[in-house]
Protein backbone atom coordinates (compact mmCIF):
# COMPACT_ATOMS: atom_id res chain seq x y z
CA UNK A 1 0.00 0.00 0.00
CA UNK A 2 1.27 3.57 -1.00
CA UNK A 3 1.89 6.06 1.40
CA UNK A 4 -0.76 8.20 -0.49
CA UNK A 5 -3.51 5.76 0.40
CA UNK A 6 -2.89 4.83 3.68
CA UNK A 7 -5.47 4.95 6.01
CA UNK A 8 -4.72 5.27 10.31
CA UNK A 9 -6.37 3.07 12.37
CA UNK A 10 -9.38 3.93 14.19
CA UNK A 11 -8.25 5.89 17.70
CA UNK A 12 -10.99 2.78 19.39
CA UNK A 13 -8.16 -0.02 18.03
CA UNK A 14 -5.41 2.30 18.31
CA UNK A 15 -6.49 2.32 22.12
CA UNK A 16 -7.03 -1.59 22.25
CA UNK A 17 -3.00 -1.57 21.06
CA UNK A 18 -1.74 0.34 23.61
CA UNK A 19 -4.46 -0.76 26.52
CA UNK A 20 -2.57 -4.45 25.02
CA UNK A 21 0.66 -3.49 27.01
CA UNK A 22 -0.90 -2.85 30.48
CA UNK A 23 -1.87 -5.59 32.80
CA UNK A 24 -4.35 -7.37 32.19
CA UNK A 25 -7.15 -6.80 33.93
CA UNK A 26 -6.48 -3.56 35.17
CA UNK A 27 -6.10 -1.17 32.12
CA UNK A 28 -3.70 1.28 33.37
CA UNK A 29 0.18 0.62 34.76
CA UNK A 30 0.91 -0.04 38.12
CA UNK A 31 1.29 2.70 40.60
CA UNK A 32 4.97 2.73 41.95
CA UNK A 33 5.39 2.30 45.69
CA UNK A 34 7.17 5.21 46.15
CA UNK A 35 4.00 7.45 44.61
CA UNK A 36 1.72 5.30 46.45
CA UNK A 37 3.29 6.44 49.42
CA UNK A 38 3.35 10.36 48.91
CA UNK A 39 -0.20 10.88 49.91
CA UNK A 40 0.56 9.41 53.73
CA UNK A 41 4.02 11.11 53.98
CA UNK A 42 2.34 14.66 52.43
CA UNK A 43 -0.39 14.37 54.93
CA UNK A 44 2.33 13.47 57.65
CA UNK A 45 3.96 16.94 56.38
CA UNK A 46 0.85 18.79 56.48
CA UNK A 47 0.03 17.85 60.58
CA UNK A 48 3.47 18.56 61.34
CA UNK A 49 3.55 22.51 59.87
CA UNK A 50 0.32 22.86 61.64
CA UNK A 51 1.24 21.42 64.97
CA UNK A 52 4.86 23.71 64.21
CA UNK A 53 2.82 26.74 63.56
CA UNK A 54 0.67 25.83 66.54
CA UNK A 55 3.39 25.78 69.03
CA UNK A 56 4.67 29.44 67.48
CA UNK A 57 1.27 31.00 67.94
CA UNK A 58 0.16 30.16 71.32
CA UNK A 59 2.68 32.86 73.12
CA UNK A 60 1.08 35.94 70.55
CA UNK A 61 -2.36 34.05 71.62
CA UNK A 62 -2.20 33.99 74.80
CA UNK A 63 -0.82 37.51 74.72
CA UNK A 64 -3.47 38.89 72.75
CA UNK A 65 -6.34 36.59 75.34
CA UNK A 66 -5.16 38.30 78.27
CA UNK A 67 -4.07 42.01 76.98
CA UNK A 68 -7.84 42.74 75.93
CA UNK A 69 -9.21 40.98 78.99
CA UNK A 70 -9.81 41.66 82.51
CA UNK A 71 -6.62 40.43 85.02
CA UNK A 72 -8.77 37.83 86.12
CA UNK A 73 -9.10 36.17 83.28
CA UNK A 74 -5.79 35.41 82.46
CA UNK A 75 -5.21 32.11 83.37
CA UNK A 76 -8.48 30.84 82.75
CA UNK A 77 -10.80 30.65 79.46
CA UNK A 78 -14.16 32.36 79.28
CA UNK A 79 -15.88 32.59 76.06
CA UNK A 80 -17.99 35.13 77.13
CA UNK A 81 -15.05 36.81 78.99
CA UNK A 82 -15.30 40.89 78.56
CA UNK A 83 -13.20 43.44 76.35
CA UNK A 84 -11.46 45.83 77.82
CA UNK A 85 -8.10 48.21 76.87
CA UNK A 86 -7.74 49.15 80.38
CA UNK A 87 -4.68 47.82 80.50
CA UNK A 88 -3.38 49.12 77.62
CA UNK A 89 -4.34 52.15 79.79
CA UNK A 90 -2.83 51.19 82.94
CA UNK A 91 0.76 50.33 80.71
CA UNK A 92 1.04 53.42 79.10
CA UNK A 93 0.52 55.68 82.66
CA UNK A 94 3.31 52.79 84.36
CA UNK A 95 6.45 53.88 82.40
CA UNK A 96 7.44 56.69 80.17
CA UNK A 97 6.18 54.70 76.84
CA UNK A 98 6.16 57.65 75.12
CA UNK A 99 9.90 58.50 75.58
CA UNK A 100 10.63 55.00 74.55
CA UNK A 101 8.97 55.05 71.42
CA UNK A 102 10.88 58.61 70.60
CA UNK A 103 14.18 57.03 71.73
CA UNK A 104 13.97 53.86 69.17
CA UNK A 105 12.48 55.58 66.40
CA UNK A 106 15.33 58.40 66.58
CA UNK A 107 17.31 54.51 66.76
CA UNK A 108 16.31 53.03 64.02
CA UNK A 109 16.15 56.21 61.41
CA UNK A 110 19.68 56.83 62.48
CA UNK A 111 20.42 53.47 61.48
CA UNK A 112 18.85 53.34 58.78
CA UNK A 113 19.90 56.42 56.55
CA UNK A 114 23.93 55.52 57.49
CA UNK A 115 23.70 52.07 56.48
CA UNK A 116 21.31 53.35 53.01
CA UNK A 117 24.20 55.80 52.64
CA UNK A 118 27.33 53.54 53.38
CA UNK A 119 25.86 50.20 51.71
CA UNK A 120 24.87 51.62 48.29
CA UNK A 121 28.22 52.82 47.22
CA UNK A 122 30.21 49.48 48.42
CA UNK A 123 27.69 47.51 46.93
CA UNK A 124 27.86 49.61 43.86
CA UNK A 125 31.94 49.39 43.70
CA UNK A 126 31.39 45.60 44.51
CA UNK A 127 29.56 45.07 41.68
CA UNK A 128 30.64 47.24 38.80
CA UNK A 129 33.79 48.79 39.52
CA UNK A 130 36.78 46.75 38.98
CA UNK A 131 40.00 47.28 40.97
CA UNK A 132 42.81 45.21 42.27
CA UNK A 133 41.63 43.26 45.18
CA UNK A 134 38.03 43.83 44.66
CA UNK A 135 37.05 40.22 45.83
CA UNK A 136 39.64 39.85 48.33
CA UNK A 137 38.05 42.70 50.36
CA UNK A 138 34.66 41.80 49.60
CA UNK A 139 35.59 38.46 51.28
CA UNK A 140 37.11 40.92 53.86
CA UNK A 141 33.89 42.60 54.21
CA UNK A 142 31.83 39.09 54.39
CA UNK A 143 33.79 38.09 57.46
CA UNK A 144 31.56 40.38 59.61
CA UNK A 145 28.71 38.13 59.21
CA UNK A 146 30.78 35.58 60.95
CA UNK A 147 31.39 37.75 63.75
CA UNK A 148 28.65 37.88 66.56
CA UNK A 149 28.27 41.50 67.90
CA UNK A 150 28.42 40.46 71.42
CA UNK A 151 31.95 39.49 70.86
CA UNK A 152 32.82 43.53 70.91
CA UNK A 153 31.09 44.49 73.23
CA UNK A 154 33.51 44.81 75.78
CA UNK A 155 35.60 46.69 73.38
CA UNK A 156 33.08 48.88 72.03
CA UNK A 157 31.63 50.01 75.47
CA UNK A 158 35.54 50.99 76.43
CA UNK A 159 36.33 52.84 73.28
CA UNK A 160 32.49 54.67 74.03
CA UNK A 161 33.48 55.55 77.19
CA UNK A 162 36.84 56.84 75.93
CA UNK A 163 35.14 59.53 74.14
CA UNK A 164 32.62 60.55 76.41
CA UNK A 165 29.54 58.98 74.22
CA UNK A 166 28.08 56.72 76.77
CA UNK A 167 24.35 56.68 77.27
CA UNK A 168 23.69 58.33 74.48
CA UNK A 169 21.22 57.18 71.73
CA UNK A 170 24.18 57.86 69.33
CA UNK A 171 26.48 55.44 71.20
CA UNK A 172 23.35 52.39 70.31
CA UNK A 173 23.71 53.39 66.62
CA UNK A 174 27.41 53.69 65.75
CA UNK A 175 28.74 50.15 66.24
CA UNK A 176 25.48 49.16 63.28
CA UNK A 177 26.06 51.78 60.50
CA UNK A 178 27.87 49.52 58.49
CA UNK A 179 26.87 46.51 57.82
CA UNK A 180 28.02 43.77 55.82
CA UNK A 181 24.46 41.64 54.82
CA UNK A 182 23.06 45.42 53.35
CA UNK A 183 26.34 45.83 51.12
CA UNK A 184 25.70 41.67 50.10
CA UNK A 185 22.28 42.44 49.85
CA UNK A 186 22.54 45.18 47.40
CA UNK A 187 25.73 44.11 45.64
CA UNK A 188 23.53 41.19 44.69
CA UNK A 189 20.86 43.33 43.19
CA UNK A 190 23.52 45.59 41.41
CA UNK A 191 24.50 42.55 39.51
CA UNK A 192 21.45 41.82 38.26
CA UNK A 193 20.62 44.71 36.41
CA UNK A 194 21.55 45.12 33.01
CA UNK A 195 24.67 46.94 31.39
CA UNK A 196 23.21 48.66 29.11
CA UNK A 197 21.14 50.78 31.50
CA UNK A 198 24.81 52.22 32.87
CA UNK A 199 25.83 52.55 29.58
CA UNK A 200 22.79 54.61 28.20
CA UNK A 201 23.07 56.82 31.50
CA UNK A 202 26.86 57.27 30.93
CA UNK A 203 26.34 58.29 27.35
CA UNK A 204 24.39 61.08 28.93
CA UNK A 205 26.29 62.43 30.47
CA UNK A 206 25.32 61.18 34.21
CA UNK A 207 28.13 61.30 36.66
CA UNK A 208 28.69 58.03 38.27
CA UNK A 209 26.75 59.58 41.74
CA UNK A 210 24.14 60.10 39.31
CA UNK A 211 24.40 56.59 37.55
CA UNK A 212 23.86 55.49 40.90
CA UNK A 213 20.82 57.92 42.25
CA UNK A 214 19.08 57.40 38.69
CA UNK A 215 19.42 54.03 37.88
CA UNK A 216 20.75 51.41 40.47
CA UNK A 217 18.62 52.69 43.32
CA UNK A 218 14.97 53.05 42.07
CA UNK A 219 15.23 49.98 40.19
CA UNK A 220 16.41 48.13 44.01
CA UNK A 221 13.40 49.72 45.34
CA UNK A 222 11.79 46.26 46.63
CA UNK A 223 15.56 45.30 48.06
CA UNK A 224 15.58 48.07 50.01
CA UNK A 225 12.24 48.40 51.20
CA UNK A 226 13.25 44.37 52.73
CA UNK A 227 16.40 45.25 54.14
CA UNK A 228 14.65 48.52 55.82
CA UNK A 229 11.95 46.06 57.52
CA UNK A 230 14.90 43.56 58.24
CA UNK A 231 17.28 46.48 59.65
CA UNK A 232 14.05 48.02 61.59
CA UNK A 233 12.92 44.63 63.06
CA UNK A 234 16.43 44.00 64.44
CA UNK A 235 17.14 47.57 65.99
CA UNK A 236 13.48 47.47 67.23
CA UNK A 237 14.39 44.55 69.02
CA UNK A 238 18.06 44.65 70.05
CA UNK A 239 18.35 44.30 73.42
CA UNK A 240 21.84 43.69 75.28
CA UNK A 241 23.96 46.49 74.19
CA UNK A 242 21.19 48.94 74.73
CA UNK A 243 21.22 47.50 78.19
CA UNK A 244 25.02 47.92 78.48
CA UNK A 245 25.41 51.24 77.00
CA UNK A 246 22.48 53.28 78.30
CA UNK A 247 21.85 54.11 82.40
CA UNK A 248 18.82 56.99 82.11
CA UNK A 249 15.29 57.30 80.13
CA UNK A 250 16.47 59.74 78.21
CA UNK A 251 17.97 57.26 76.16
CA UNK A 252 16.33 54.17 76.75
CA UNK A 253 14.95 52.37 73.74
CA UNK A 254 11.58 49.83 73.98
CA UNK A 255 13.26 46.77 74.84
CA UNK A 256 14.98 48.47 77.81
CA UNK A 257 12.39 50.13 79.48
CA UNK A 258 9.92 46.94 78.59
CA UNK A 259 12.65 44.38 80.78
CA UNK A 260 12.81 47.41 83.07
CA UNK A 261 9.16 47.78 83.56
CA UNK A 262 8.57 43.69 84.02
CA UNK A 263 10.85 43.19 86.83
CA UNK A 264 9.50 41.92 90.10
CA UNK A 265 9.65 45.77 91.31
CA UNK A 266 6.64 46.86 88.82
CA UNK A 267 4.69 43.77 90.46
CA UNK A 268 3.77 41.02 88.21
CA UNK A 269 0.47 41.62 86.23
CA UNK A 270 0.28 39.63 83.01
CA UNK A 271 -2.21 41.50 81.79
CA UNK A 272 -0.73 44.82 82.14
CA UNK A 273 2.84 43.11 80.88
CA UNK A 274 1.37 41.46 77.56
CA UNK A 275 -0.37 44.88 77.12
CA UNK A 276 2.92 46.37 76.98
CA UNK A 277 4.65 43.76 74.78
CA UNK A 278 2.27 44.28 72.12
CA UNK A 279 2.42 48.13 72.30
CA UNK A 280 5.98 47.65 71.82
CA UNK A 281 5.85 45.03 68.56
CA UNK A 282 2.56 46.43 67.16
CA UNK A 283 4.55 49.08 64.58
CA UNK A 284 6.69 45.76 63.53
CA UNK A 285 3.64 43.84 62.28
CA UNK A 286 1.66 46.31 60.88
CA UNK A 287 5.37 47.05 58.98
CA UNK A 288 5.58 43.93 57.68
CA UNK A 289 2.04 43.40 56.75
CA UNK A 290 2.03 46.27 54.70
CA UNK A 291 5.31 45.40 52.95
CA UNK A 292 4.80 41.62 53.11
CA UNK A 293 4.87 41.28 49.09
CA UNK A 294 7.88 43.56 48.41
CA UNK A 295 9.81 41.97 51.40
CA UNK A 296 9.57 38.55 49.81
CA UNK A 297 9.90 39.29 46.24
CA UNK A 298 13.37 41.17 47.12
CA UNK A 299 14.98 38.21 48.51
CA UNK A 300 13.22 36.49 46.02
CA UNK A 301 15.49 38.00 43.39
CA UNK A 302 18.16 39.26 44.97
CA UNK A 303 19.08 35.60 46.22
CA UNK A 304 22.93 34.18 45.94
CA UNK A 305 23.31 34.17 42.03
Amino acid sequence: MSAATFVPPPLAERGKGEGSRAPSGTGREPIPPWRAARPATRTLEIIGAWMLGLLWVAPLLYAVWTAFHPASYATRFDALAPLTLHNFVLAWQAAPFARYFLNTTILVTIVLIAQFVLCTPAAFAFARLSFPGRDTVFAVVLLQLMIMPEVLLVGNYRTLAEIGLVDTIIAIALPYLGSAFGIFLLRQTFRTIPQELDDAARLEGCSLLARIWRVYVPLAKPTYIAYGLVSVSYHWNNFLWPLVITNSVTTRPLTVGLSVFATTDQGIDWSIITAATLMTSAPLLVAFLLFQRQFVQSFMRAGIR
